[in-house]
């Protein structure tokens, strides 16, 4: 903005100083020449009186010479008028330089005329003389008289112009500074806010639309943190009411007595605690539940699967379904809090258990690789047919009676490391769900709602090829 203005500036100026210098400068030039020609006149009329009186010739010579313009003066009488023994046609005085046709023609019609000679121009003014003859004052006009002071008055001209179009442009950039500036703080205060500091606001000053569209950006952040405070307490909150039927659960699942069922339930009711406490102190404390890792964070993959497993196992045995562990026999670090993996596990289970019929097999497979670890949630179920409509009930659409939240929970798991999460088809018949788990960290994607598509990485071939491998269960 501040280069398109100081352009037209620069533009507009130059149009108008031309519009302007130009026709002056012609208007000096035909003044000067005006003054020139006025100077020959007073010059030519000087003489006039003279030629009334007398047409001697000495005593024209005087008064030629007494006119300063001997040089450039000359005087034409008809021989006609008496002129002492004269046999000339006519009785010249100076040096002629038009010529005789002009000098003719100006006695014929009577009336002063120009005509242009060799350096300059000549006026040729008609006198009357006491006979009645016409005489022809002759007075030379050079070029350096006719252009005197124009180039000097044409300088000026130039100058003026010049300094008009550099102080427009001072100006006009000067002005663009005073717009540019609000433009970009604006910018920047969207971009902080767009990265999450909650704080940015942007100076109210500047012309009158930014100076608005800056109360506008702050009234919108103000809202956008007054909207953020409300989610995170109305999350709160409802984690909260949910404490007075969790302590039910609780008192109940202590009077099962001893078993392994009860110790399953009461198990699940000190996690399901657990969680709800982490979603409160989460949504006071206005942190993401789920982000990246920081360095020598992270959680043992393999305990977490082996851990989970455990827990499903049992529901596993009651409905009589086949399920496999495989790759969490070693040591699997990844950079993913040890909750958020199990709520993700927890999740895909969970849906297996819920979207299959009882006596349908499972699989839980993890492949670690250079840079990337692999989590494989595999089911022998109908599998799904339109997997990117999944994906899209993932995010939160809650068709099929799903709340949306179990795929979205573990996809912004895996792009949190800048990783994926693809659903297929699995070697058991099913569905099976692939999260991918960047190790490197080296190209992550933005966590958000909606992000797909947009990570890219390398995998390695070492790893891909274990996929082809056969994950029968026993």
């Amino acid at each position: 903005m501040r280069w398109a203005l100081v352009k037209v500036s620069l533009a507009v100026t130059t149009m108008v100083v031309a519009a302007f210098a130009i026709p002056l400068g012609l208007v000096i030039k035909e003044m000067a020449r005006d003054r020139a020609f006025s100077n020959a006149e007073r010059e030519a009329a000087a003489v006039a009186p003279a030629l009334s009186i007398t047409t001697d010739r000495d005593q024209l010579e005087r008064v030629v010479a007494s006119a300063g313009s001997d040089a450039g003066m000359a005087v034409h009488i008809p021989a006609g008028d008496g002129a002492a023994g004269d046999d000339a046609a006519t009785l010249d005085i100076g040096r002629q330089r038009a010529t005789d046709g002009d000098i003719a023609t100006v006695r014929k019609l009577g009336r002063a005329s120009t005509s242009g000679v060799s350096g300059g121009s000549t006026l040729l003014q008609p006198v009357a003389l006491s006979s009645g003859e016409i005489a022809v004052v002759e007075v030379y006009v050079p070029e350096s008289e006719v252009s005197n002071g124009v180039a000097t008055a044409w300088a000026v001209l130039a100058a003026v112009g010049v300094a008009l179009v550099v102080g427009s442009v001072a100006v006009a950039d000067r002005l663009g500074v005073r717009m540019v500036r609000p433009a970009q703080r604006l910018v920047e205060g969207a971009h902080e806010l767009g990265e999450g500091k909650l704080g940015a606001r942007v100076p109210e000053e500047g012309p009158t639309e930014l100076r608005l569209a800056a109360v506008a950006f702050n009234s919108m952040a103000d809202q956008v943190v007054q909207l953020l405070a409300n989610e995170r307490e109305l999350a709160a909150d409802l984690s909260h009411r949910l404490r007075t039927p969790l302590t039910v659960l609780r008192l109940n699942a202590a009077s099962l007595g001893e078993g392994p069922a009860a110790d399953q339930t009461r198990s699940a009711v000190a996690q399901l605690e657990r969680e709800i406490d982490m979603i409160i102190r989460t949504a006071r404390d206005a942190k993401p539940q789920t982000g990246a890792a920081g360095p020598g964070a992270g959680c043992d993959a393999a305990e977490v699967v082996r851990e989970r497993m455990a827990f499903w196992s049992a529901l596993a045995e009651d409905e009589g379904r086949k399920w496999r562990v495989a790759g969490a026999d070693r040591p699997v670090r990844i950079p993913v809090a040890r909750a958020d993996l199990a709520a993700a596990l927890d999740a895909l289970l969970g849906n297996v258990f819920r979207h299959t019929r009882e006596g349908t097999a499972f699989a839980v497979d993890l492949h670690n690789g250079e840079d990337a670890v692999i989590v494989l949630v595999s089911d022998a179920g109908p599998g799904i047919s339109d997997p990117q409509a999944a994906m899209a009930r993932g995010r939160g659409s809650g068709n099929d009676g799903s709340t949306g939240l179990g795929l979205d929970i573990v996809r912004r798991l895996a792009e949190s490391t800048g990783g994926d999460v693809r659903i297929g088809s699995s070697v058991l018949g099913g569905t099976e769900v692939r999260i991918w788990i960047q190790l490197d960290g080296r190209e992550h994607a933005p966590v958000g709602r909606g992000h797909r598509g947009s990570v890219r990485r390398r995998r390695p071939g070492r790893l891909v090829s274990t996929f082809n491998r056969s994950r029968s269960l026993p």
